[in-house]
């Protein structure tokens, strides 16, 4: 028998699948990414809650032990000393659910990707 799989069709929906705790974190990392970066928009791609300036900025999405942050290599590369404290690999980092968000931190990745998205997008421009 196949499994159902859940479609969100947007963050509001996505987010709204979890408990309080998590929702409250969940609302709080959308609120500080869209205060980071206001042109970005919002959509679901790979049913995780994603922004988009130009092309793929930042998605975030929910575990059972923490939430997932992904910026991209470059974001991981750019903050990996602040970033040390956590679990992460080449794209995400993992920020555990129960502890505090460095959401000073994440506004900050959130600005620099936003920054490279739009100096690459330049370029292309550039190019034509």
């Amino acid at each position: 028998m196949e499994e159902s799989k859940i479609t969100f069709k947007s963050i509001d929906e996505y987010i709204m699948q979890f408990p309080p705790e998590v929702h409250e974190m969940l609302e709080a990392l959308r609120r500080v990414i869209k205060e980071s970066s206001p042109d970005a928009e919002e959509k679901i791609s790979w049913q995780m809650p994603t922004f988009v300036l130009h092309e793929n900025l930042v998605h975030f999405a929910a575990h059972k032990n923490h939430i997932g942050f992904y910026p991209g290599p470059s974001g991981i590369e750019r903050f990996k000393d602040e970033l040390s404290e956590y679990k992460s690999s080449k794209g995400a980092v993992q920020f555990p659910i129960g502890k505090s968000m460095p959401y000073e931190l994440i506004s900050r990745i959130v600005k620099f990707r936003a920054y490279e998205n739009m100096k690459k997008a330049e370029e292309k421009l550039k190019k034509k």
